[in-house]
């Protein structure tokens, strides 16, 4: 049996030649990788080109914040999906189930299963409420689809039995034309950039994968929106855990997780994206290759930008909060306990 020094040493080489491999691998176009027929797919998950961005816009003034309906959304009650549903074909991308239906108004959703659902309507909620772009998105407790055809997910789900999922849709009139990447952006160093960057770390939201980010055409304004389009790894860990049931929507470890990490004296450092354990990168050396070198999203905010978020979110009452958490459909139990954390943590934005 090898001395732990050696199986650490074998460890560590192994995932360095992963590293090494995977950062010498030469750019591929979607051409070269996807057939024509799914090139348009391709592309819509590429980095938008910089000679294709025009009118970009990330925020917008929210208005009477205190007035939104925080359980309701920016769809609102009444666009929730209807039932019954349609089953349409499952989407394969991702770590979790994913498919499409169409509800009884016609209108098409993609639903997502797993332990995303919950958290991920909460942070829609939030971000809406001061002043980024979302989906519409609403946690359904249990239906039922007939005619489903699932290669993932659990036995229930492949029967029909829908449990908990997320129900998404872009608003009307809006296409994605690509992703965007943090790194690499029209709005580095700006104010409401740098309180996107806050949003995360007050939700703790780890997975900062540029491909979660989309850019979607609207129509009717002829702007390029801007928006982080998965949310779902949020109110759990500070970064990627041994299981996904700890690290994300668990309140045992979004109350022991850490929030501000440093304080300078014109910027500020936070927990989230927090790198990930060695050991869990020797498991998974992919995903850890992935995430390494994100930290920097979460670190040298200015404070006056901290602040400001601090600021918007201050203006959301009790109520509001607890609402965009009843939206999410968590035990009423943690509701409270997840809203004390959230409204700490504004407070720590606001006296910095």
């Amino acid at each position: 049996m090898p001395r732990p020094a050696s199986l650490v040493l074998s460890l560590s080489l192994s995932l360095l030649s992963f590293m090494a491999v995977s950062q010498q691998q030469p750019a591929i176009s979607p051409a070269e990788t996807n057939p024509p027929e799914a090139a348009s797919k391709a592309t819509k998950n590429a980095p938008l080109p910089a000679s294709a961005i025009h009118k970009p816009i990330l925020w917008h003034e929210p208005g009477k914040i205190e007035s939104l309906d925080l359980y309701g959304g920016q769809g609102g009650k009444d666009k929730a999906p209807a039932e019954p549903f349609t089953f349409l074909d499952e989407e394969t991308d991702g770590t979790n189930p994913k498919f499409d239906v169409r509800d009884a108004r016609n209108k098409k959703w993609r639903v997502k299963l797993g332990e995303e659902a919950r958290p991920e309507v909460v942070a829609s909620r939030l971000l809406w409420a001061v002043g980024y772009y979302v989906n519409d998105d609403y946690v359904l407790e249990a239906t039922e689809i007939p005619g489903i055809k699932l290669s993932r997910g659990d036995d229930e789900a492949k029967k029909g039995h829908i449990r908990q999922a997320r129900f998404s849709r872009k608003p009307g009139g809006q296409d994605k034309i690509g992703i965007w990447m943090w790194g690499d952006n029209p709005f580095t160093g700006t104010r409401e950039f740098n309180g996107l960057r806050v949003m995360m770390a007050v939700m703790n939201n780890w997975d900062l994968k540029d491909e979660n980010n989309s850019v979607y055409s609207d129509k009717k304004s002829g702007k390029q929106i801007f928006l982080v389009n998965d949310v779902g790894a949020t109110f759990g860990t500070n970064g990627l855990s041994w299981t996904k049931a700890r690290s994300k929507g668990n309140i045992d470890s979004f109350r022991e997780s850490k929030f501000i990490t440093r304080i300078g004296d014109t910027d500020v450092d936070f927990a989230t994206p927090k790198q990930p354990n060695f050991l869990i990168g020797s498991a998974n050396p992919k995903q850890y290759a992935m995430r390494i070198h994100l930290d920097w999203i979460g670190n040298k905010i200015p404070r006056n930008d901290a602040r400001w978020m601090g600021e918007m979110l201050g203006r959301l009452s009790h109520k509001q909060l607890v609402d965009a958490f009843r939206a999410g459909h968590f035990p009423a139990d943690q509701i409270d306990a997840y809203v004390e954390i959230v409204e700490s943590r504004i407070r720590e934005l606001k006296e910095l």
